[in-house]
């Protein structure tokens, strides 16, 4: 299956112990005596196993890559070498991004193993959403990850030879790229066959796969998606793949790494955002007593896009020294103005992006194979259904009508008029 290597054999918690016992790296981190570790499986996603393996010395996070989707099985068999593309993309933030993603201690490309940093008191942020719980600095955290990653790993900023070099290393994750072209971008817009929805929105589901102009619309964004390598993306960057303690945020999980639009990050962080914003009733101890904490959701948006916007501008004017927008043709002309121009330009396509990217990932997390807790867990099927409702008609609106809303302070209006609208 996909080439792999006759070496390869998966983790359990009873041989991780004997098989990595005699890595210096790990070692070092918890001691020599693997009796004294303890490994524990906490994966919960849907491609890989992941295990806490912690002593009295101290803790590591084990990741290692399946043959095949785990939320599917052996039916769907995917390459080992996405934790190639996942290492490398983590070694890159964490230059571009210092302090946002955990450090790695070891990598074994035949085993598929990542050992990095674990983070605790920690938890993924999705589970704090659905537990209404607030996090001071999460939106500048995730603001400035997305600045400063996509702006230093794009032709704005890096040397020119080593981002072709990325972009072609980068560029042999076919299997990766392939699960988001499809379940993103074409599966929801039809009957796919691994397609699932609340079976309350069948008749909103027809009228979405009938409608021609998101049809249309979300394939000018795929086809943004396939063409348009303007900078490295973490590629699957949502509330799941970041964890937050009560001072710290952090991202993790970036195998479905590629170079591609900038919007494309923030856009499916910020989809995910709106769906936990509309989720929210369906997690509320009573009608009603969740809506100071919409309220706060809303604002995390709202500052993501801020801090985003500012540390792009700062980049702009500070680290532009890339092969595009060359200073030798702007301020060092005299043309200062003209620098501005081009960075309002860049950020409004960003802008346009980000809109169109968030409304796919929200179809698709509604409609495609994997869903999100926030919606699943909810277990009054008419009520889950009317969370989903109107996140699906947020998304239509932002994928259609992207290019005619022109500040967050339109699609802010826009979700609460959705979310307290009379139900259909």
């Amino acid at each position: 299956m996909n080439n792999i290597d006759p070496d390869y054999q998966p983790l359990t918690t009873d041989t991780l112990a004997a098989r990595l016992g005699p890595i210096k790296a790990l070692t070092d981190l918890l001691g020599s005596d693997t009796s004294n570790w303890n490994s524990k499986e906490v994966g919960d996603g849907n491609l890989n196993l992941v295990f806490i393996v912690q002593s009295d010395q101290g803790s590591v996070i084990v990741k290692q890559a399946l043959p095949y989707v785990r939320l599917v099985g052996d039916s769907w068999p995917l390459p080992l070498k996405r934790s190639f593309f996942e290492y490398h993309a983590l070694i890159r933030q964490a230059k571009r991004a210092p302090g946002t993603v955990p450090e790695i201690y070891y990598f074994n490309e035949i085993q598929a193993i990542i050992v990095m940093e674990f983070f605790t008191p920690h938890v993924i942020l999705r589970q704090s959403l659905m537990a209404g719980k607030t996090h001071d600095g999460l939106a500048d955290t995730l603001g400035l990850y997305c600045a400063r990653t996509l702006f230093r790993g794009s032709d704005l900023s890096m040397d020119t030879a080593k981002r072709k070099a990325d972009v072609a290393l980068f560029a042999e994750s076919v299997e990766l790229c392939d699960i988001t072209e499809t379940l993103v971008f074409s599966d929801p817009y039809f009957d796919a066959e691994r397609n699932h929805h609340t079976p309350q929105l069948d008749a909103l589901v027809a009228t979405l796969r009938n409608d021609v102009d998101l049809k249309v619309e979300a394939h000018h964004l795929k086809a943004k998606f396939c063409n348009n390598a303007e900078t490295m993306l973490h590629g699957d960057l949502h509330t799941g793949s970041v964890m937050v303690s009560d001072t710290e945020t952090k991202v993790i999980d970036p195998e479905f790494a590629l170079y591609g639009p900038m919007g494309f990050d923030i856009g499916m962080l910020l989809g995910n955002f709106w769906m936990a914003y509309f989720a929210q009733p369906g997690h509320a101890e009573a009608p009603g007593t969740r809506a100071d904490y919409q309220d706060w959701i809303l604002g995390v948006v709202d500052r993501i896009w801020t801090v985003f916007t500012s540390e792009f501008s700062r980049l702009w004017r500070e680290e532009r020294t890339g092969i595009l927008y060359e200073k030798t043709l702007f301020e060092d002309q005299g043309h200062a103005l003209a620098s501005e121009q081009a960075l309002a330009h860049r950020l409004n396509d960003i802008w346009q992006d980000t809109l169109g990217f968030a409304g796919v990932e929200i179809i698709r997390r509604t409609l495609s194979l994997a869903h999100i807790a926030e919606n699943e867990t909810i277990k009054n099927d008419e009520l889950r259904a009317d969370c989903e409702a109107r996140g699906l008609k947020l998304g239509r609106a932002l994928v259609v009508n992207r290019a005619r809303m022109n500040c967050m302070a339109s699609v802010t209006d826009l979700a609460r008029v959705i979310a307290v609208e009379a139900k259909e």
